[in-house]
């Protein structure tokens, strides 16, 4: 049904998988993780009803139980490379940049800024929340995306609209298997990545900082006066500065001078055109 391999996953192991449309769109994003006994699935805050509603519509065996346990269970994101192990809470770390399984890569594979970030996430139950916490210096979620952006990490419903493929967006290196079973949108998966180009390419915009502020999620991203695209992402780095991420036409010049919401940006290549 989804498109990473899920077959003999083992306890404490991590998998990102996604739900595409019969055309091949990013419906869904799946972060996996199983305990022994039961699969753990976390997802983009609001998605969980529909993705419920998706799963258990596709349920053919009646010892599959599905459950959102949302309000019993917290997500805490924690700066840890690693599979949570024995005594600690479940976990499921993030893959990213990672070539998983047999899939391709539309950015680089080596020196991927993305490879310098840390990322899992913690499930733990909401009374023992305090717990977990403990002493742990916190940070907020504007820290936690300046991070995401600045290693290109794809997010559902930042990087994603009702249009968007993988490979516009370099999301086959961690949740895409391009040769197991049918699954609802391979065929577009399997065309482009064999026959054609995706019709845009994610980029990583440096901002101009002078101005003191920053494009809106959305913004038009304009060459030359006409749009070619909009920002999708967009922070304050504590060294890059101010940051987005965009999606535009494919075949916009790499050196092209872009205005992102009026403010000037340079690109840096994430998906080669």
């Amino acid at each position: 049904m989804t498109t990473q391999s899920l077959t003999g996953l083992a306890p404490r192991t991590s998998v990102e998988t996604l739900v595409l449309s019969p055309k091949g769109h990013v419906e869904h994003a799946l972060h996996v993780v199983d305990d022994g006994s039961t699969t753990w699935i976390t997802a983009e805050p609001g998605t969980g009803p529909a993705l419920l509603a998706w799963l258990t519509s596709m349920r053919f065996m009646l010892r599959v139980e599905l459950a959102d346990v949302s309000e019993d269970y917290a997500v805490l994101g924690e700066p840890v490379a690693a599979e949570s192990a024995p005594g600690e809470p479940l976990a499921w770390r993030d893959p990213w940049p990672d070539l998983v399984g047999d899939t391709a890569a539309y950015g680089p594979v080596v020196d991927h800024p993305g490879s310098a970030r840390r990322w899992r996430e913690l499930i733990v139950s909401r009374p023992d929340l305090v717990a977990a916490v403990g002493d742990r210096p916190l940070a907020g979620m504007w820290a936690a995306e300046a991070l995401r952006i600045a290693a290109w990490r794809p997010r559902l419903g930042f990087e994603t609209d009702h249009r968007t493929i993988v490979h516009e967006v370099d999301w086959l290196r961690t949740a895409v298997h391009l040769h197991k079973g049918c699954y609802r949108g391979q065929e577009t998966v399997a065309r482009v990545h064999n026959l054609g180009r995706p019709p845009r390419r994610l980029v990583f915009l440096h901002l101009d900082g002078s101005g003191h502020v920053l494009p809106d999620r959305g913004a038009e991203v304009v060459l030359d006066g006409r749009p070619i695209g909009f920002v999708t992402s967009v922070a304050r780095h504590h060294e890059l500065g101010p940051i987005a991420l965009a999606l535009v036409k494919r075949n916009t010049a790499v050196d092209a001078p872009l205005l992102a919401g009026g403010i000037a940006a340079a690109q840096e290549i994430i998906d080669s055109p």
